[in-house]
């Protein structure tokens, strides 16, 4: 039975930022090259000095790579295969937070959904994809917050979602900075039909009754951030009831699925996942420091046979019956899901007005206090005002500037992507609408 080993791993590599960066990517890249993977998605591998670190390394076993380059620093995302790469591709988000934004950087480096298309001796045509979400906005308070992190979702499952409606295998994985049961792992999973590895291979795990231990949250539930076993968590207590529960968040994920209409070849062979688990989870070799601020995550997919699989599935379907913390959730998104999706969505695109109004003001205003000071310096008394009154005016120009290209390009920017996507999601919600109407007249 074939096997195809993934991994994935957000490696924490801001330069200047990141703390321990060359010693943790270099212990990465000598882990990875005494690994057995065939597959290995990296995020936040940002400079190019460190992939091509990377990169040599695992050259003996993985020697098909693509680095790829969006925004103006860099996607930050690095796949290497055992396979062949017969086609790349890169899809930038449209939203990733704001220009005014310095301390996040979502903006900056351009979050997108890269993939390859590897050509395997058995499945054919398989697609990889490899993607970090917008971080902003947590799992707390109304899903508004994180309006840009679901049109990032929307889009992952739109463009997945054809890679197999194009006859293609699909395996994803990155950095989704949210949690199963999140309205974003939700149209993930259910609008581009893809199966969680972990929850595939963990479905014996019942949902906690208490508590859990770290060790616990990592083995049983796929904790891979914020956990106590990390070197770089934060050491204050945490207000996340998650992160209190869970001893941490599953936000690192590899998914998984089958081409469109495989049901109507049955003699095609189909993935399947057989184990999953969260790696590098202990400290780099001689020193004290993890990997990374995250943990990574494997998982072993089987290529079963049309004889196989019927006692692959039959295993499959008493596992399912005991119930899961992460349960898959359906092929379609529901009305229901649809509704909440555009509820955030219309709420973001009026908070959004409204804030473009506000920088609005802030900017005519500047720009009058930038005519009076203008006008203003040739009447100025004394000498030692003048620098003062220069440094003030550049201040004053600065601020008129970054108002007029927040609030007024940035600000359009947002509305219309919002509007564009809201408007997709209408036409799908009366798509499903106008099918199940059919499906009822039929009967």
């Amino acid at each position: 039975m074939e096997e195809i080993r993934v991994a994935s791993l957000n490696c924490w590599g801001l330069k200047y930022v990141s703390k321990d960066r060359h010693e943790r990517i270099a212990a990465i890249a000598s882990a990875f090259s005494r690994s057995d993977y065939d597959i290995v998605a990296l995020q936040e591998i940002w400079v190019e000095a460190d992939y091509n670190q990377v990169r040599d390394k695992v050259s003996h076993r993985l020697p098909y790579t693509k680095l790829f380059h969006s925004g103006a620093l860099g996607a930050g995302l690095a796949i290497f295969t055992k396979w062949p790469i017969i086609a790349t591709s890169i899809t930038p988000y449209s939203l990733s937070g704001e220009p005014t934004d310095v301390t996040g950087g979502d903006w900056f480096v351009g979050k997108a959904a890269g993939s390859v298309t590897i050509l395997h001796p058995i499945l054919g045509e398989v697609q990889i994809f490899d993607t970090h979400l917008y971080a902003k906005g947590g799992e707390d308070g109304p899903e508004y917050n994180r309006s840009h992190r679901l049109v990032n979702a929307w889009e992952f499952a739109k463009v997945t979602r054809q890679a197999a409606e194009l006859g293609r295998y699909v395996i994803a994985a990155g950095d989704f900075n949210s949690i199963p049961t999140s309205l974003v792992m939700n149209i993930i999973r259910s609008h581009a039909g893809l199966s969680d590895a972990w929850a595939a291979s963990n479905l014996r795990v019942p949902p906690p009754s208490g508590v859990v231990s770290p060790v616990e949250g990592v083995e049983k539930y796929g904790v891979t951030a914020d956990s106590p076993l990390n070197s770089y968590r934060d050491s204050k207590p945490s207000g996340s009831a998650i992160i209190r529960k869970f001893q941490g968040k599953r936000l690192d994920y590899i998914l998984f699925r089958q081409p469109s209409h495989i049901s109507d070849k049955p003699g095609a062979p189909r993935l399947e996942c057989r184990d999953s688990k969260v790696i590098f989870t202990d400290a780099i070799p001689g020193n004290t420091c993890s990997y990374s601020d995250h943990f990574g995550v494997e998982a072993t997919l089987v290529v079963t046979a049309f004889k196989e699989r019927e006692d692959v599935m039959s295993d499959h379907a008493v596992l399912k019956n005991t119930g899961s913390a992460w349960a898959d959730t359906p092929s379609e998104m529901t009305l229901g899901t649809i509704s909440e999706i555009l509820g955030a969505l219309q709420a973001s695109y009026r908070i959004s007005q409204d804030r473009s109004r506000r920088e609005m003001t802030v900017f005519v205003l500047s720009t009058l206090l930038l005519s009076c000071l203008i006008i203003g310096s040739a009447w100025v008394p004394l000498p030692w005002v003048n620098p003062i009154c220069i440094l003030f005016t550049i201040f004053i120009a600065w601020l008129a500037t970054t108002m007029l290209y927040e609030g007024f390009i940035f600000g359009n920017w947002e509305r219309k992507t919002l509007q564009n996507v809201v408007e997709e999601l209408e036409m799908y919600k009366k798509m499903l609408v106008a099918e199940r109407s059919y499906e009822g007249f039929g009967e």
